[in-house]
């Protein structure tokens, strides 16, 4: 009964509100007049790219434009020089990591190491050899049992940690050790980003904290509007300057000041009223590029933002919780209904639209998408859920190689010029 008249609750609730054209369900849209003669929208349909755009045009992009990444917690990280052929494949495994599929996992890839975790928490540092340097555990049985999801950054010799059971801690690169460890009142959800001695880190309430790595000690708090939307992605921080820039659940894009915390912008990119498991936003992470901020949504939004003033540069319609690339004068995106985008960046005019899958046998298969993807000047390397990596040409758009890396999720690709590393549940793979 109680279910039922929640469900009578919840359909009056629908049919006597109007929504914000940045929000509502996505279903079959319908306007209506309200007193004052102007419209609103009511339901706002999702827009769904059903054809490619100008499949024809060639794209040459300058070696110039793209950069080594070694997966340094940079503002614009996802492009490489890697160009190797993919055919040897090694494997590093660990204990099953839980709620993997919901994760968005990011190790440390170094040139001589890797770090990462299992599903107890155990952070593992080995080799592109896959030998165990070290490892480290800083969880009592309880909190192993309930599985710890990290999120690491790397400060000169000390990695900083942060986790889903609301922990902080540092720990000594060379020695394998901890340095000290603090308990916070909320879980963390968002990348870490080091600068200066402090770590930018926000929880699950929509606060950004300013942490001293030399001691945990709080610098700084400064609270955004607490959620009743969650998301299911890490929430994205990137730093420039003197300011620190953050994304919130509710998709507000927040500036603060990096020494004080104190607000300089903010921007709204959702409008909704609505707390159904439906209206979860998931934001893309947010990237930084001469003076610009670009990042998207699952509800169909492409941003780029003035760095300094959060002013709207440009709007696309494109739906993607991926983060997205920028080399030299064009950004790549890769929409959740898997259409790669080609934007030019200045103008935020569409290029090319490509259906990455149109020519691999995964477009017979329903719910395939990408998990990430990197770039070099003549190919895009695209990460699915179904275990596969599909290898595009950027000049023509053509499927170039398509290989089965596992039977699940793999994460987005990460490289260190030699190697490509692909994450599953309960391993860390290496292609060379």
């Amino acid at each position: 009964m109680i279910k039922i008249l929640k469900y009578i609750f919840f359909i009056f609730f629908l049919s006597s509100c109007s929504f914000h054209d940045s929000g509502g369900f996505w279903t079959k849209e319908k306007q209506l007049e309200n007193s004052e003669g102007q419209f609103k929208k009511v339901f706002i349909k999702k827009e769904i790219v059903t054809k490619e755009f100008n499949p024809n045009f060639k794209l040459s992009i300058n070696k110039s434009a793209i950069k080594v990444n070694l997966n340094l917690e940079n503002n614009n990280d996802g492009y490489t020089l890697f160009d190797n052929k993919l055919k040897t494949k090694t494997k590093y495994n660990f204990s099953k990591i839980k709620n993997f599929e919901k994760f968005d996992p990011n190790p440390i890839i170094l040139e001589k190491n890797i770090i990462f975790f299992d599903s107890k928490g155990t952070i593992l540092n080995f080799n592109h050899d896959s030998k165990l340097v070290w490892k480290i555990n800083n969880y009592s049985k309880e909190e192993k049992k309930i599985g710890p999801l990290i999120t690491m950054a790397l400060s000169k010799d000390k990695l900083v940690v942060a986790d889903n059971l609301a922990k902080t801690y540092a720990i000594d690169i060379k020695k394998g050790k901890i340095l000290w460890t603090k308990k916070n009142i909320a879980s963390f959800n968002s990348q870490i980003k080091v600068s200066k001695n402090k770590f930018f880190v926000s929880n699950i309430n929509n606060d950004l904290f300013s942490f001293s790595i030399e001691s945990g000690n709080l610098i700084w708090k400064h609270s955004t509007e607490k959620p009743f939307i969650s998301s299911s992605k890490k929430l994205s921080i990137i730093l420039k300057n003197n300011l620190v820039v953050f994304s919130n659940s509710f998709g507000d894009i927040t500036a603060v000041d990096f020494d004080k915390g104190t607000l300089v912008w903010q921007i709204s990119t959702l409008n909704s009223e609505i707390y159904e498991e439906i209206m979860k936003l998931n934001t893309s992470n947010i990237i930084e590029n001469e003076n610009s901020i670009y990042f998207s949504n699952n509800k169909g939004k492409f941003y780029s933002l003035d760095f300094e003033t959060g002013a709207v540069n440009w709007t696309q319609n494109i739906a993607s919780k991926l983060k997205s690339t920028v080399a030299g004068n064009l950004i790549f995106s890769i929409s959740d209904d898997g259409y790669l985008y080609i934007i030019e960046k200045i103008t935020g005019n569409i290029l090319r639209i490509t259906n990455i899958f149109r020519e691999s046998e995964l477009s017979k298969k329903e719910k395939v998408f990408s998990t990430g993807f990197i770039l070099n000047s003549k190919k895009i390397y695209i990460s699915t859920n179904v275990g596969k990596l599909i290898i595009i040409d950027l000049e023509t758009g053509k499927l170039l190689e398509e290989i089965k890396v596992d039977r699940g999720k793999i994460s987005r690709p990460f490289t260190n010029k030699n190697n490509m590393y692909l994450i599953r549940a309960d391993s860390i793979i290496k292609l060379n």
